[in-house]
């Protein structure tokens, strides 16, 4: 067994979910930041558990083939990425081997990935939340480090658009100007908290968001007006109130200080209004390509009926509105509900309608009101869909379910699920939304082959044949949140 301090020689032979490298000592999982496939290296114990260990790179004895220099200066010490330090071949590899694995030893399905569709790794984020800091009498922001909100001073992110750094650097000198007091987290103090971006690709309009500890923020005009001199793309500067002793960003509530409060794009010939709750694919150019196929996916026939639930601002299900006979989308908060049904307006869309309610409580009013839609996208967060959720869809019996995933942990969990239920995957579809990353998107086609069937079941991971890489911390947080 292990312990802390130990310095060993391990061979890495592949990687965790959050990318980070896998080895193994004497059958003991051995987790390395920053390390390759490929790689032997001496490391270094830096923490145990009873079925793994945390290492750390004290030298490099062989280089894996797939190491390549990192072309970020504060990579790994900055954690927004993790697999800089291997080429970008070997990323899509890793996350099409990722996604295979998750199926066949979670979910206990074959199935066949094409090699992931992937565009350009840099400058590809549509969207940044930087966190804001204090050291040595200095104001700065930038990323959190890996497992940890200390921030890392970073305004050149090569994931963000080049024009972010400047409107950081005006808000950074305008807060250090006017004494803003930044947050901290230990005492709850500061006023300062985030600063949050968002960018149209097809529009060039930006927003501003700062997120502040309190009702108010003083010195506005002079802010606005720094801003403005900054970047004539800014449509629009918001406040957004989060006195909440918490880890999610944002509060409930905003201030619009200059614009209309939100920002356009474009996005598969629609036009989509942007607040700074809505959710929106960070990877635009990626995300119309993931849409178009989920669209192959989910539509047969101009007189189908189409279920989007975890539906957002509408954005998945109105791309294919026109190709469909009714669409019904169903998302859990209210602001995103109220932008899906401006976007539909906005884009002359008029066989669309939107319910307020979570994805099972909707799914189970439309299979009580007799709705059976033909064809369901289930587009969940992380932690993927619900058991009740799962069941209600198939007592729906739709003919077609497009499951889009950004876990392939949970993805694999619930086509078993679905497999139970009836359904059988058809196909999948990998997209690499999140270069330079550990996270990769992935499209899944199933179809209904057994009618009838419609079995008692139960989603338990605790029984799942795990992998090294399932048993990282990250693990645990899909059982907890299932």
């Amino acid at each position: 067994m292990l312990r802390k301090n130990d310095v060993i020689t391990l061979t890495v032979t592949g990687y965790s979910s959050e990318g980070s490298g896998v080895g193994r000592h004497e059958a003991q999982a051995v987790f390395v930041n920053g390390a390759a496939a490929g790689d032997t290296i001496r490391c270094l114990i830096i923490k145990t558990k009873k079925n793994y260990a945390i290492g750390k790179i004290a030298e490099i004895l062989s280089a894996s083939p797939d190491r390549t220099v990192p072309d970020c200066p504060v990579f790994p010490r900055c954690g927004g990425c993790q697999l800089r330090h291997i080429t970008y071949g070997a990323e899509l590899a890793l996350k099409r081997q990722r996604i295979e694995d998750a199926f066949r030893r979670i979910g206990h399905l074959d199935v066949s990935v094409g090699p992931v569709t992937a565009l350009s790794p840099l400058y590809y984020r549509n969207k940044a939340q930087y966190p804001v800091a204090m050291a040595n009498g200095r104001l700065f922001t930038g990323f959190y480090a890996p497992f940890s909100h200390r921030v890392v001073d970073c305004k050149h992110c090569l994931l963000q658009p080049p024009e972010f750094a400047d409107i950081l650097k005006t808000v950074c000198r305008w807060a250090e100007k006017y004494k803003i007091p930044v947050y901290d987290e230990k005492t709850r103090q500061g006023l300062l908290r985030h600063i949050y971006l968002r960018k149209g690709f097809v529009t060039g309009e930006i927003m501003v968001c700062l997120v502040v500890n309190g009702p108010k923020l003083y010195k506005t005009d002079a802010l606005l007006s720094a801003l403005l001199q900054t970047n004539a793309n800014i449509r629009t500067v918001v406040l957004n109130h989060n006195a909440a002793d918490t880890n999610v960003i944002l509060g409930e509530k905003n201030t619009v200080l200059y614009g209309d409060g939100y920002i356009e794009d474009e996005l598969c010939g629609l036009r989509f209004r942007l607040s700074p709750h809505s959710f929106y694919q960070v990877n635009h150019d990626a995300a119309a390509l993931l849409y178009r196929q989920a669209r192959q996916f989910a539509v047969a026939e101009e007189t189908d009926t189409l279920l989007d639930l975890y539906c957002g601002t509408g954005t998945i299900g109105l791309t294919m509105a026109k190709d469909v006979q009714t669409l019904i989308g169903a998302e859990i908060v209210p602001q995103a509900i109220e932008d899906a049904k401006e976007n539909a307006k906005a884009n002359g869309i008029t066989n669309a309608r939107f319910i307020c309610a979570d994805a099972s409580d909707a799914a189970k009013q439309l299979r009580e009101r007799g709705i059976k839609p033909d064809a369901v996208i289930l587009d969940p967060p992380r932690k993927g869909c619900g058991e009740d959720v799962l069941r209600t869809v198939a007592g729906m019996e739709p003919k077609r379910i497009v499951y889009v995933s950004c876990d392939p942990a949970t993805l694999a969990r619930d086509c078993a699920a679905l497999k139970e239920l009836g359904y059988e995957v058809k196909e999948v579809a990998a997209f690499d939304l999140f270069p330079r990353t550990a996270h990769v998107e992935t499209v899944v086609s199933l179809i209904r082959k057994t009618p009838d069937m419609y079995v008692d079941f139960k989603i338990d991971l605790d029984e799942q044949d795990l992998t090294a890489s399932e048993a990282h911390p990250t693990y645990d947080k899909i059982k907890n949140n299932s």
